[in-house]
Protein backbone atom coordinates (compact mmCIF):
# COMPACT_ATOMS: atom_id res chain seq x y z
CA UNK A 1 0.00 0.00 0.00
CA UNK A 2 1.63 3.06 -0.83
CA UNK A 3 -1.29 6.11 0.02
CA UNK A 4 -0.85 9.24 -1.87
CA UNK A 5 -2.79 11.99 0.19
CA UNK A 6 -3.04 15.84 -1.00
CA UNK A 7 -5.88 17.54 0.91
CA UNK A 8 -6.36 17.44 4.70
CA UNK A 9 -9.94 15.32 4.12
CA UNK A 10 -7.95 12.47 2.19
CA UNK A 11 -5.35 12.56 5.05
CA UNK A 12 -7.78 12.07 7.72
CA UNK A 13 -9.60 9.26 6.44
CA UNK A 14 -6.70 7.12 6.14
CA UNK A 15 -5.79 8.48 9.68
CA UNK A 16 -8.38 7.54 11.40
CA UNK A 17 -8.38 4.20 9.85
CA UNK A 18 -4.48 4.16 11.12
CA UNK A 19 -5.55 5.46 14.24
CA UNK A 20 -8.49 3.30 15.06
CA UNK A 21 -7.11 0.16 14.44
CA UNK A 22 -3.26 0.57 16.34
CA UNK A 23 -4.72 2.89 19.10
CA UNK A 24 -7.84 2.05 20.18
CA UNK A 25 -8.55 -1.81 18.79
CA UNK A 26 -5.25 -3.03 18.98
CA UNK A 27 -5.19 -1.94 22.94
CA UNK A 28 -8.24 -3.52 23.52
CA UNK A 29 -7.42 -6.89 22.75
CA UNK A 30 -3.98 -6.76 24.59
CA UNK A 31 -5.15 -4.82 27.67
CA UNK A 32 -6.95 -6.90 30.20
CA UNK A 33 -10.07 -4.89 31.29
CA UNK A 34 -9.57 -2.34 29.02
CA UNK A 35 -11.60 0.95 30.13
CA UNK A 36 -13.92 1.39 27.84
CA UNK A 37 -15.29 4.88 27.38
CA UNK A 38 -19.00 5.65 28.57
CA UNK A 39 -21.45 7.46 26.34
CA UNK A 40 -21.74 9.92 28.93
CA UNK A 41 -18.37 11.08 28.92
CA UNK A 42 -18.43 11.99 25.16
CA UNK A 43 -21.42 14.15 26.16
CA UNK A 44 -20.65 17.84 27.08
CA UNK A 45 -19.74 19.02 29.50
CA UNK A 46 -16.87 17.01 29.73
CA UNK A 47 -15.67 15.62 33.16
CA UNK A 48 -12.24 15.66 34.63
CA UNK A 49 -10.64 11.96 33.56
CA UNK A 50 -10.52 9.92 36.81
CA UNK A 51 -8.36 8.00 36.26
CA UNK A 52 -4.73 7.87 34.05
CA UNK A 53 -4.24 4.47 32.17
CA UNK A 54 -0.09 4.04 31.88
CA UNK A 55 -0.21 0.89 30.41
CA UNK A 56 -2.59 2.83 27.26
CA UNK A 57 -1.01 4.74 24.12
CA UNK A 58 -1.07 8.89 24.06
CA UNK A 59 -0.10 10.55 21.30
CA UNK A 60 -0.60 13.94 19.82
CA UNK A 61 0.00 14.94 16.05
CA UNK A 62 -0.79 17.80 13.75
CA UNK A 63 -1.30 18.24 10.20
CA UNK A 64 -0.67 21.09 7.80
CA UNK A 65 -2.18 21.35 3.90
CA UNK A 66 1.70 22.46 3.53
CA UNK A 67 5.31 22.09 3.45
CA UNK A 68 7.25 22.86 6.61
CA UNK A 69 9.17 26.38 6.58
CA UNK A 70 11.50 24.85 9.81
CA UNK A 71 12.77 28.52 9.91
CA UNK A 72 9.25 30.32 9.87
CA UNK A 73 7.31 27.86 12.09
CA UNK A 74 6.11 29.06 15.53
CA UNK A 75 6.66 25.58 17.49
CA UNK A 76 9.85 23.63 17.42
CA UNK A 77 10.16 20.12 16.36
CA UNK A 78 13.29 17.73 14.82
CA UNK A 79 13.10 17.76 11.00
CA UNK A 80 12.67 14.72 9.14
CA UNK A 81 13.47 14.59 5.52
CA UNK A 82 12.27 12.63 2.30
CA UNK A 83 15.08 11.62 0.26
CA UNK A 84 15.70 13.71 -2.80
CA UNK A 85 14.87 16.85 -0.66
CA UNK A 86 18.19 17.93 0.16
CA UNK A 87 19.84 17.01 -2.87
CA UNK A 88 18.72 20.76 -3.62
CA UNK A 89 20.29 22.89 -0.82
CA UNK A 90 23.07 24.86 -1.59
CA UNK A 91 26.58 22.88 -1.86
CA UNK A 92 28.40 25.63 -0.19
CA UNK A 93 26.67 26.09 3.36
CA UNK A 94 29.05 25.49 6.16
CA UNK A 95 27.67 23.14 7.97
CA UNK A 96 28.01 19.23 6.51
CA UNK A 97 24.88 17.74 5.70
CA UNK A 98 24.27 13.85 5.36
CA UNK A 99 24.07 12.65 2.09
CA UNK A 100 21.92 9.90 3.08
CA UNK A 101 18.47 11.52 4.61
CA UNK A 102 17.04 8.37 5.21
CA UNK A 103 20.01 7.46 7.46
CA UNK A 104 20.00 10.42 9.27
CA UNK A 105 15.81 10.17 9.60
CA UNK A 106 16.55 6.86 11.61
CA UNK A 107 18.66 8.13 13.57
CA UNK A 108 16.88 11.41 14.48
CA UNK A 109 14.30 9.18 15.64
CA UNK A 110 16.50 7.08 17.23
CA UNK A 111 17.37 9.61 19.62
CA UNK A 112 14.11 10.75 20.74
CA UNK A 113 13.26 6.91 21.56
CA UNK A 114 13.12 5.40 25.22
CA UNK A 115 16.77 3.01 24.80
CA UNK A 116 14.80 -0.18 25.49
CA UNK A 117 13.11 0.25 22.05
CA UNK A 118 16.23 1.21 20.01
CA UNK A 119 16.82 -2.50 19.12
CA UNK A 120 13.36 -3.26 17.74
CA UNK A 121 13.46 0.10 15.84
CA UNK A 122 16.60 -0.57 13.99
CA UNK A 123 15.58 -3.71 13.57
CA UNK A 124 12.15 -2.87 11.61
CA UNK A 125 13.43 0.76 9.83
CA UNK A 126 17.86 0.51 9.94
CA UNK A 127 16.86 1.17 5.80
CA UNK A 128 13.30 2.23 5.42
CA UNK A 129 12.12 5.70 5.12
CA UNK A 130 10.31 6.40 7.67
CA UNK A 131 9.11 9.66 6.48
CA UNK A 132 6.80 8.06 3.66
CA UNK A 133 3.21 7.33 4.73
CA UNK A 134 3.40 3.69 3.37
CA UNK A 135 5.26 3.21 6.65
CA UNK A 136 3.47 5.57 9.14
CA UNK A 137 1.29 2.53 9.82
CA UNK A 138 3.95 0.36 11.06
CA UNK A 139 5.85 3.30 12.69
CA UNK A 140 2.93 4.11 14.81
CA UNK A 141 3.97 2.20 17.73
CA UNK A 142 6.80 3.99 17.98
CA UNK A 143 5.70 7.74 17.36
CA UNK A 144 3.05 6.64 20.21
CA UNK A 145 7.02 6.42 22.33
CA UNK A 146 7.46 9.67 22.15
CA UNK A 147 6.43 12.34 24.51
CA UNK A 148 5.90 15.19 22.11
CA UNK A 149 3.99 15.62 18.64
CA UNK A 150 4.66 14.56 15.39
CA UNK A 151 4.14 16.29 12.70
CA UNK A 152 2.62 15.81 8.84
CA UNK A 153 3.27 17.81 6.05
CA UNK A 154 3.32 18.16 2.62
CA UNK A 155 6.47 16.88 1.09
CA UNK A 156 8.36 18.14 -2.34
CA UNK A 157 5.62 16.68 -4.70
CA UNK A 158 3.12 18.07 -3.03
CA UNK A 159 1.75 14.59 -0.97
CA UNK A 160 1.92 14.30 2.91
CA UNK A 161 4.39 12.73 4.70
CA UNK A 162 6.11 12.72 8.28
CA UNK A 163 8.00 15.74 8.09
CA UNK A 164 8.69 16.00 11.57
CA UNK A 165 8.64 14.77 15.60
CA UNK A 166 9.47 15.67 19.22
CA UNK A 167 7.56 18.96 18.45
CA UNK A 168 6.76 21.32 21.06
CA UNK A 169 3.07 23.17 20.67
CA UNK A 170 3.39 26.40 22.25
CA UNK A 171 0.90 27.14 24.86
CA UNK A 172 -0.62 30.53 25.87
CA UNK A 173 -2.60 29.98 27.80
CA UNK A 174 -2.71 33.00 30.09
CA UNK A 175 -2.79 35.16 27.03
CA UNK A 176 -5.86 33.69 25.18
CA UNK A 177 -7.87 32.85 28.52
CA UNK A 178 -7.82 36.89 29.10
CA UNK A 179 -8.56 37.95 26.07
CA UNK A 180 -11.16 35.31 25.86
CA UNK A 181 -12.85 36.38 28.90
CA UNK A 182 -12.45 40.21 28.17
CA UNK A 183 -14.49 39.50 24.94
CA UNK A 184 -17.48 37.58 26.33
CA UNK A 185 -17.63 40.70 29.06
CA UNK A 186 -16.10 38.37 31.63
CA UNK A 187 -12.99 40.69 32.37
CA UNK A 188 -12.55 43.95 32.68
CA UNK A 189 -9.27 45.78 32.34
CA UNK A 190 -7.59 45.83 35.86
CA UNK A 191 -10.77 44.58 37.79
CA UNK A 192 -9.65 41.84 40.10
CA UNK A 193 -12.48 40.47 41.72
CA UNK A 194 -14.02 40.44 38.44
CA UNK A 195 -11.65 37.80 37.08
CA UNK A 196 -11.07 36.15 40.04
CA UNK A 197 -14.72 35.10 40.49
CA UNK A 198 -15.21 34.09 36.60
CA UNK A 199 -11.89 32.83 35.55
CA UNK A 200 -12.95 29.22 36.04
CA UNK A 201 -16.17 30.07 34.47
CA UNK A 202 -14.06 31.47 31.57
CA UNK A 203 -11.54 28.37 31.60
CA UNK A 204 -14.57 25.73 31.53
CA UNK A 205 -16.10 27.04 28.43
CA UNK A 206 -12.77 28.42 26.19
CA UNK A 207 -11.50 24.86 26.70
CA UNK A 208 -15.21 23.12 25.67
CA UNK A 209 -15.31 25.20 22.45
CA UNK A 210 -12.20 22.95 21.90
CA UNK A 211 -13.42 19.45 23.08
CA UNK A 212 -11.76 19.31 26.49
CA UNK A 213 -12.45 19.70 30.13
CA UNK A 214 -9.49 21.29 32.21
CA UNK A 215 -7.09 19.03 31.67
CA UNK A 216 -3.60 17.93 30.84
CA UNK A 217 -1.08 19.89 29.60
CA UNK A 218 -0.56 17.59 26.23
CA UNK A 219 -4.57 18.48 25.14
CA UNK A 220 -4.33 21.70 26.78
CA UNK A 221 -1.67 22.86 24.59
CA UNK A 222 -2.84 20.82 21.48
CA UNK A 223 -6.39 23.38 22.10
CA UNK A 224 -4.32 26.21 22.49
CA UNK A 225 -1.94 25.89 19.43
CA UNK A 226 -5.32 24.82 17.28
CA UNK A 227 -6.85 28.52 18.13
CA UNK A 228 -3.22 30.13 16.96
CA UNK A 229 -3.34 28.03 13.82
CA UNK A 230 -7.18 29.05 13.16
CA UNK A 231 -6.33 32.49 13.65
CA UNK A 232 -3.21 32.65 10.77
CA UNK A 233 -6.04 31.06 8.51
CA UNK A 234 -3.73 27.85 8.05
CA UNK A 235 -5.43 24.69 6.95
CA UNK A 236 -4.93 21.99 10.01
CA UNK A 237 -5.67 18.89 11.48
CA UNK A 238 -4.74 18.94 15.18
CA UNK A 239 -5.31 15.24 16.77
CA UNK A 240 -4.39 14.10 20.97
CA UNK A 241 -5.19 11.02 22.09
CA UNK A 242 -4.97 11.31 26.38
CA UNK A 243 -4.29 7.99 28.06
CA UNK A 244 -7.00 8.87 30.77
CA UNK A 245 -9.94 9.72 28.33
CA UNK A 246 -8.83 6.74 25.78
CA UNK A 247 -10.77 9.24 23.49
CA UNK A 248 -9.19 10.15 19.93
CA UNK A 249 -9.71 14.08 19.69
CA UNK A 250 -9.54 15.59 16.36
CA UNK A 251 -9.64 19.16 16.06
CA UNK A 252 -9.34 20.08 11.95
CA UNK A 253 -9.57 23.33 10.22
CA UNK A 254 -13.19 24.52 8.65
CA UNK A 255 -13.35 23.50 5.01
CA UNK A 256 -12.82 26.57 2.55
CA UNK A 257 -15.72 27.14 1.61
CA UNK A 258 -17.54 26.83 4.64
CA UNK A 259 -20.52 29.75 5.47
CA UNK A 260 -18.54 32.61 7.63
CA UNK A 261 -20.15 31.84 10.86
CA UNK A 262 -18.54 28.31 11.11
CA UNK A 263 -15.36 29.48 11.01
CA UNK A 264 -14.96 30.76 13.91
CA UNK A 265 -13.69 27.34 15.61
CA UNK A 266 -12.17 23.88 14.41
CA UNK A 267 -14.30 21.45 14.00
CA UNK A 268 -14.62 19.05 16.64
CA UNK A 269 -14.75 15.57 16.67
CA UNK A 270 -14.26 12.04 19.17
CA UNK A 271 -13.45 8.80 18.51
CA UNK A 272 -13.73 6.07 21.28
CA UNK A 273 -14.64 2.46 22.57
CA UNK A 274 -17.86 2.71 23.62
CA UNK A 275 -20.83 0.38 24.81
CA UNK A 276 -24.27 0.48 23.17
CA UNK A 277 -26.20 0.52 26.66
CA UNK A 278 -28.49 -2.74 27.23
CA UNK A 279 -31.64 -1.06 26.62
CA UNK A 280 -31.38 -0.09 23.39
CA UNK A 281 -33.00 -3.21 22.07
CA UNK A 282 -33.56 -2.33 18.43
CA UNK A 283 -30.60 -0.77 18.00
CA UNK A 284 -27.94 -3.40 19.17
CA UNK A 285 -29.90 -5.70 17.00
CA UNK A 286 -29.24 -3.57 14.16
CA UNK A 287 -25.88 -3.13 14.80
CA UNK A 288 -25.59 -6.92 15.53
CA UNK A 289 -27.24 -7.67 12.11
CA UNK A 290 -24.81 -6.27 10.55
CA UNK A 291 -21.31 -6.60 12.08
CA UNK A 292 -20.90 -3.51 13.74
CA UNK A 293 -19.68 -4.67 17.02
CA UNK A 294 -15.71 -4.64 18.17
CA UNK A 295 -17.25 -7.35 21.32
CA UNK A 296 -20.49 -8.65 20.66
CA UNK A 297 -20.29 -9.84 24.43
CA UNK A 298 -19.67 -6.71 25.63
CA UNK A 299 -22.26 -4.50 23.01
CA UNK A 300 -18.75 -2.76 22.18
CA UNK A 301 -18.81 -0.10 18.65
CA UNK A 302 -16.21 2.29 17.52
CA UNK A 303 -17.83 5.65 17.84
CA UNK A 304 -17.32 8.73 16.13
CA UNK A 305 -19.10 12.03 17.66
CA UNK A 306 -19.05 15.59 15.35
CA UNK A 307 -19.70 18.62 18.01
CA UNK A 308 -20.96 22.27 17.17
CA UNK A 309 -20.01 25.26 18.94
CA UNK A 310 -22.45 27.73 19.95
CA UNK A 311 -21.26 31.65 20.87
CA UNK A 312 -21.32 32.81 24.65
CA UNK A 313 -24.39 35.21 25.17
CA UNK A 314 -25.58 36.31 28.54
CA UNK A 315 -29.08 36.08 27.52
CA UNK A 316 -28.89 32.40 26.92
CA UNK A 317 -30.59 30.53 29.72
CA UNK A 318 -28.30 27.76 28.73
CA UNK A 319 -25.11 30.67 29.29
CA UNK A 320 -22.61 27.76 29.79
CA UNK A 321 -23.07 25.41 26.90
CA UNK A 322 -20.22 26.08 24.50
CA UNK A 323 -20.26 22.67 22.78
CA UNK A 324 -23.43 20.34 21.76
CA UNK A 325 -23.99 17.04 19.41
CA UNK A 326 -24.01 17.70 16.02
CA UNK A 327 -23.42 13.99 14.93
CA UNK A 328 -22.58 10.59 15.64
CA UNK A 329 -21.26 7.55 13.34
CA UNK A 330 -20.93 4.39 14.09
CA UNK A 331 -17.94 2.78 12.50
CA UNK A 332 -17.08 -0.95 11.20
CA UNK A 333 -14.44 -2.52 12.63
CA UNK A 334 -13.73 -4.16 9.38
CA UNK A 335 -14.54 -2.19 6.27
CA UNK A 336 -14.69 1.02 8.27
CA UNK A 337 -18.57 1.53 6.80
CA UNK A 338 -20.03 4.40 8.63
CA UNK A 339 -23.84 4.67 10.36
CA UNK A 340 -25.18 7.93 10.70
CA UNK A 341 -28.80 7.55 12.20
CA UNK A 342 -28.09 5.61 15.53
CA UNK A 343 -28.15 7.65 18.80
CA UNK A 344 -25.89 6.13 20.64
CA UNK A 345 -25.20 8.49 23.28
CA UNK A 346 -28.16 10.95 23.50
CA UNK A 347 -31.05 8.28 24.38
CA UNK A 348 -33.21 10.63 26.43
CA UNK A 349 -34.66 6.90 27.64
CA UNK A 350 -31.54 5.65 28.37
CA UNK A 351 -30.64 8.24 30.77
CA UNK A 352 -34.06 7.89 32.82
CA UNK A 353 -33.36 4.55 33.63
CA UNK A 354 -29.98 5.83 34.80
CA UNK A 355 -31.53 8.32 36.78
CA UNK A 356 -33.81 5.14 38.21
CA UNK A 357 -30.41 3.51 38.79
CA UNK A 358 -29.44 6.41 41.03
CA UNK A 359 -32.62 6.93 42.93
CA UNK A 360 -32.55 3.08 43.73
CA UNK A 361 -28.95 2.63 44.53
CA UNK A 362 -28.45 0.90 41.08
CA UNK A 363 -25.97 3.03 39.73
CA UNK A 364 -22.20 1.29 39.55
CA UNK A 365 -20.84 3.69 36.90
CA UNK A 366 -17.86 5.79 38.84
CA UNK A 367 -18.77 9.57 39.77
CA UNK A 368 -16.04 12.33 40.14
CA UNK A 369 -18.38 14.39 42.77
CA UNK A 370 -17.12 17.69 42.58
CA UNK A 371 -13.81 16.85 42.14
CA UNK A 372 -12.80 15.78 45.67
CA UNK A 373 -14.32 12.43 45.68
CA UNK A 374 -14.75 9.23 43.12
CA UNK A 375 -18.40 7.41 44.32
CA UNK A 376 -18.05 4.16 43.19
CA UNK A 377 -21.81 3.20 43.85
CA UNK A 378 -25.01 4.50 45.10
CA UNK A 379 -25.72 2.39 47.66
CA UNK A 380 -25.81 4.44 50.57
CA UNK A 381 -28.83 7.44 50.68
CA UNK A 382 -25.34 9.69 50.89
CA UNK A 383 -23.75 8.63 47.32
CA UNK A 384 -27.41 8.18 46.01
CA UNK A 385 -27.46 12.16 46.50
CA UNK A 386 -23.82 12.63 45.34
CA UNK A 387 -24.69 11.20 42.05
CA UNK A 388 -27.69 12.65 41.82
CA UNK A 389 -26.75 15.97 41.91
CA UNK A 390 -23.35 15.41 39.61
CA UNK A 391 -26.08 13.78 37.54
CA UNK A 392 -28.45 16.92 37.52
CA UNK A 393 -25.68 19.27 37.16
CA UNK A 394 -24.26 17.45 34.21
CA UNK A 395 -27.61 16.63 32.44
CA UNK A 396 -29.07 20.50 32.93
CA UNK A 397 -28.67 22.07 30.23
CA UNK A 398 -30.62 18.54 28.11
CA UNK A 399 -33.75 18.60 30.95
CA UNK A 400 -34.00 22.14 29.84
CA UNK A 401 -34.67 21.24 26.43
CA UNK A 402 -36.96 18.11 27.16
CA UNK A 403 -39.98 17.91 25.98
CA UNK A 404 -42.95 18.17 28.07
CA UNK A 405 -43.38 14.71 28.52
CA UNK A 406 -39.65 13.26 28.87
CA UNK A 407 -39.65 16.15 31.64
CA UNK A 408 -42.45 14.93 33.58
CA UNK A 409 -40.68 11.72 33.45
CA UNK A 410 -37.67 13.04 35.17
CA UNK A 411 -40.02 14.72 37.70
CA UNK A 412 -41.80 11.89 38.51
CA UNK A 413 -38.60 10.40 39.34
CA UNK A 414 -37.33 13.14 41.42
CA UNK A 415 -39.86 14.06 43.04
CA UNK A 416 -40.45 10.29 44.10
CA UNK A 417 -37.28 9.95 45.77
CA UNK A 418 -36.91 13.50 47.16
CA UNK A 419 -40.23 13.76 48.71
CA UNK A 420 -40.46 10.43 49.81
CA UNK A 421 -41.97 9.93 53.68
CA UNK A 422 -39.40 6.94 54.07
CA UNK A 423 -36.79 9.15 53.48
CA UNK A 424 -37.42 12.16 55.45
CA UNK A 425 -35.00 10.60 58.54
CA UNK A 426 -31.82 10.01 56.25
CA UNK A 427 -32.39 13.54 54.62
CA UNK A 428 -32.64 15.33 57.93
CA UNK A 429 -29.04 13.39 58.78
CA UNK A 430 -27.69 14.63 55.14
CA UNK A 431 -28.87 17.85 55.03
CA UNK A 432 -26.58 19.86 53.30
CA UNK A 433 -26.35 17.36 50.67
CA UNK A 434 -30.26 17.33 50.39
CA UNK A 435 -30.36 21.03 49.84
CA UNK A 436 -27.94 20.92 47.76
CA UNK A 437 -29.81 18.63 45.15
CA UNK A 438 -32.67 20.35 45.47
CA UNK A 439 -31.30 23.87 44.78
CA UNK A 440 -29.96 22.27 41.32
CA UNK A 441 -33.62 20.61 41.05
CA UNK A 442 -34.94 23.96 41.64
CA UNK A 443 -32.73 26.00 39.24
CA UNK A 444 -33.54 23.55 36.64
CA UNK A 445 -37.31 24.27 37.23
CA UNK A 446 -36.63 27.79 37.05
CA UNK A 447 -34.26 27.35 33.42
CA UNK A 448 -37.10 25.77 31.91
CA UNK A 449 -39.17 29.09 32.51
CA UNK A 450 -37.11 31.23 31.63
CA UNK A 451 -36.01 29.01 28.10
CA UNK A 452 -39.89 29.41 27.27
CA UNK A 453 -39.26 33.16 28.04
CA UNK A 454 -36.47 32.95 25.66
CA UNK A 455 -38.56 32.10 22.68
CA UNK A 456 -41.33 33.81 23.82
CA UNK A 457 -39.22 37.20 23.25
CA UNK A 458 -39.06 35.93 19.80
CA UNK A 459 -42.85 35.42 19.33
CA UNK A 460 -42.28 31.47 19.52
CA UNK A 461 -44.22 29.06 21.59
CA UNK A 462 -43.35 25.44 21.17
CA UNK A 463 -41.78 25.61 17.57
CA UNK A 464 -45.02 27.83 16.23
CA UNK A 465 -45.28 31.17 16.10
CA UNK A 466 -47.49 33.62 17.99
CA UNK A 467 -49.04 36.90 18.21
CA UNK A 468 -47.96 39.67 20.33
CA UNK A 469 -51.35 39.66 22.67
CA UNK A 470 -50.80 35.81 23.09
CA UNK A 471 -46.61 36.52 23.88
CA UNK A 472 -47.59 38.83 26.60
CA UNK A 473 -50.00 36.67 27.98
CA UNK A 474 -48.01 33.81 28.07
CA UNK A 475 -44.97 36.09 29.28
CA UNK A 476 -47.13 37.34 31.86
CA UNK A 477 -48.07 34.13 33.01
CA UNK A 478 -44.93 32.27 33.63
CA UNK A 479 -43.29 35.67 35.07
CA UNK A 480 -46.24 35.69 37.54
CA UNK A 481 -45.07 31.94 38.45
CA UNK A 482 -41.40 32.56 38.82
CA UNK A 483 -42.02 35.03 40.98
CA UNK A 484 -42.95 33.18 43.53
CA UNK A 485 -40.48 30.08 43.02
CA UNK A 486 -37.28 32.01 43.40
CA UNK A 487 -37.31 31.91 46.99
CA UNK A 488 -35.42 29.40 45.66
CA UNK A 489 -33.00 32.11 44.51
CA UNK A 490 -30.08 31.79 41.02
CA UNK A 491 -28.90 35.60 40.03
CA UNK A 492 -28.14 34.20 36.72
CA UNK A 493 -31.40 33.52 36.20
CA UNK A 494 -32.82 36.38 37.47
CA UNK A 495 -30.85 38.48 35.16
CA UNK A 496 -31.94 36.82 32.11
CA UNK A 497 -35.63 37.15 33.15
CA UNK A 498 -34.67 41.02 32.96
CA UNK A 499 -32.57 41.00 30.13
CA UNK A 500 -35.86 39.15 28.28
CA UNK A 501 -38.22 41.31 29.61
CA UNK A 502 -36.02 44.50 28.32
CA UNK A 503 -36.10 43.68 25.46
CA UNK A 504 -39.80 42.69 24.89
CA UNK A 505 -40.63 46.22 27.02
CA UNK A 506 -38.39 47.69 24.70
CA UNK A 507 -39.62 46.47 21.34
CA UNK A 508 -39.92 49.64 18.96
CA UNK A 509 -43.19 47.96 16.75
CA UNK A 510 -44.87 47.26 20.39
CA UNK A 511 -44.36 50.50 21.75
CA UNK A 512 -45.23 52.45 18.49
CA UNK A 513 -48.05 50.58 17.96
CA UNK A 514 -49.93 49.99 20.85
CA UNK A 515 -47.86 51.87 24.13
CA UNK A 516 -46.57 55.08 23.35
CA UNK A 517 -50.22 56.34 21.40
CA UNK A 518 -53.50 57.36 22.81
CA UNK A 519 -55.39 54.64 24.35
CA UNK A 520 -58.32 56.08 22.85
CA UNK A 521 -57.79 55.51 19.37
CA UNK A 522 -57.02 51.46 20.32
CA UNK A 523 -59.11 48.55 19.42
CA UNK A 524 -60.35 46.38 22.33
CA UNK A 525 -57.43 43.90 20.85
CA UNK A 526 -55.08 46.67 21.45
CA UNK A 527 -56.25 47.69 24.88
CA UNK A 528 -55.38 44.13 26.19
CA UNK A 529 -52.32 44.39 24.46
CA UNK A 530 -51.30 47.39 25.96
CA UNK A 531 -53.04 46.18 29.35
CA UNK A 532 -50.86 43.25 29.57
CA UNK A 533 -47.70 45.63 28.24
CA UNK A 534 -48.29 47.43 31.34
CA UNK A 535 -48.57 44.06 33.64
CA UNK A 536 -45.31 42.71 32.31
CA UNK A 537 -43.29 46.13 33.15
CA UNK A 538 -44.93 45.78 36.50
CA UNK A 539 -43.30 42.04 37.34
CA UNK A 540 -40.31 43.36 35.97
CA UNK A 541 -40.12 46.30 38.59
CA UNK A 542 -40.91 43.45 40.86
CA UNK A 543 -38.13 41.03 39.56
CA UNK A 544 -35.83 44.25 40.23
CA UNK A 545 -36.80 44.95 43.57
CA UNK A 546 -36.24 41.13 44.39
CA UNK A 547 -32.66 41.35 42.76
CA UNK A 548 -31.57 44.54 44.96
CA UNK A 549 -32.71 42.95 48.13
CA UNK A 550 -30.79 40.01 47.37
CA UNK A 551 -27.90 41.87 46.35
CA UNK A 552 -27.59 44.62 48.98
CA UNK A 553 -28.23 40.92 51.82
CA UNK A 554 -24.39 39.59 52.87
CA UNK A 555 -25.13 36.87 50.01
CA UNK A 556 -27.79 35.16 47.77
CA UNK A 557 -28.28 31.81 49.09
CA UNK A 558 -28.62 29.55 46.24
CA UNK A 559 -27.44 32.07 43.84
CA UNK A 560 -24.84 30.96 40.84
Amino acid sequence: MKPEMRTLEDLKRYLDLVHIKYCLLKPYFEVEDYPLVGARELLPSFEVDLYEYKNLPGFSMVAFERPLNSFQEVFQYDALNAPGEWETLNEDLSCAIEENATATNVRTFQSRLPKRRHTDFLKDFDAKNISAMENYAELLPYLLELERAHILAHDGAGAFALQGIYASLPSNLDSELKQFGLKIGKFRPGNNLMYECNRLFVYQFMMELYGFPIVSERRTSSAMFAIRLLRRGERFIVRVLGQSDRTITTLMSPPEDAPRRLKKYPRVEKMALVQVNENQLDTIEFLKDHGFFVDLDKLVVILRVTYQQHEYSPKNVREDRALSVLRQEVIHPLTGRVLDNLNIIQNVHNMILRLNDIVRGEYRIPVNYKRTEIITDTATHENRLKALYMWLSKHMHRIVDYSDEYYSQVVRVLDGYLLSPDNYEVFNEHYELHKEVWSRYGQIQQARKVRILEDLRYRKYKGEPISYLRMLELMTEILGELKFEIVNYFDKLVVKVLIIGNDVSSDPYLRRKYVDVNKDTLSPYGLEIRKLYHRLVTLLEEFRSIRKSRMSGSSAPGAN
